[in-house]
């Protein structure tokens, strides 16, 4: 039985590219970006002597970079999923990250393979831009769990400032000073920016924007009812933290019972992958019979493209929204 390594290495130095992004951002960054900080990102710069001003134009930057370099056709593909994951790296250092890992991969599959020139250069830009895609869709999803799990916190948290007679802009400041990130430091902006004379109600509905989040929309829109038409707000708020509690929960079921319909449809579209893997690892030689044939390449991209129909299906199927 022959084993060829070309699948291995392909695996390897993906693996590899992978991995080099997450250092290299923590190499620029540290710490300082981390999720898992009790004390949120804001409030670590301004104990480090930052200017409320500079800290505040620092975060509203970074919030707000990616989308505005959305127009770029090859970073369009990565600016949703990175303004919801908050990178730090502006849009023009992620895509010198991605040329560099591209290159850096390209160099790995010139040295480890016998492949023709062209598809080095292509495998190289597919696993560089690839590696930084699924990094920067992993930082947001822990991140947009996190907002998830955080907000009824953090309204509950605003409701009781509320009933002890704090106003509505120091409820605010108090959530951004107790709850972590990512929340945490969202609030201090809309706190920072209320200091500095920007409506609450817009500071918010911003942030449900940027967020792309309806539990944020809901909560935009209470303050912004309450403001114009009076009310106890408190009230409205503790109804509202019950309301996303409850459909939090509500999700955290749907996901239990659609689990194995999930990795049903990950096994249905992963199984002929790892076939062909299997296949080219075992038997390098199993199709020599039939690839210098004319049909050979056409029926290949028919089936590849029967594969990605069968997985958008799939990914459709089992993905209930709640």
């Amino acid at each position: 039985m022959i084993i060829s390594p070309t699948p291995i290495i392909y695996g390897l130095i993906f693996l590899a590219v992978l991995f080099l992004v997450e250092g290299i951002y923590l190499v620029v960054f540290g710490k300082s970006i981390s999720l898992n900080n009790k004390v949120n990102r804001r409030l670590d710069l301004l104990e480090k002597g930052g200017q409320r001003e500079q800290v505040l134009e620092q975060l509203r930057k970074e919030a707000s970079q990616h989308l505005k370099a959305k127009g770029i056709p090859l970073y369009s593909i990565l600016a949703t999923k990175a303004q919801k994951a908050n990178i730090a790296f502006s849009p023009k250092a992620l895509m010198g990250v991605m040329a560099l890992l591209s290159a850096i991969a390209f160099l790995g599959l010139r040295i480890g393979t016998a492949t023709s020139l062209p598809v080095q250069v292509a495998l190289g830009v597919v696993m560089g831009v690839g590696a930084v895609y699924l990094w920067i869709s992993k930082k947001a999803k822990k991140r947009m769990d996190l907002v998830e799990e955080q907000l009824p916190d953090a309204v509950e948290l605003m409701v009781r400032s509320l009933r002890v007679g704090h106003p509505f802009a120091s409820a605010i400041q108090i959530v951004a000073k107790e709850v972590p990130d990512p929340l945490g430091s969202e609030f201090g902006m809309i706190a920072d920016e209320s200091s500095y004379g920007r409506d609450v109600a817009e500071s918010l509905k911003d942030l449900a924007e940027r967020m792309d989040m309806q539990d944020l929309r809901f909560l935009a829109v209470a303050v912004t009812i309450q403001q114009q038409s009076g009310g106890n707000l408190a009230e409205i708020l503790d109804g509202l933290a019950k309301v996303i509690r409850a459909r939090f929960r509500l999700f955290r079921r749907v996901r239990a019972i659609t689990a194995e319909a999930k990795w049903s449809g990950v096994f249905l579209s992963s199984f002929p992958l790892v076939v062909l893997v299997v296949i080219q690892l075992l038997k390098p030689d199993y199709f020599d019979t039939v690839k210098d044939t004319e049909a050979f390449v056409p029926a290949a991209l028919v089936v590849f493209v029967f594969l990605a129909i069968n997985i958008v299906f799939m990914k459709m199927m089992v993905n209930i929204k709640v």
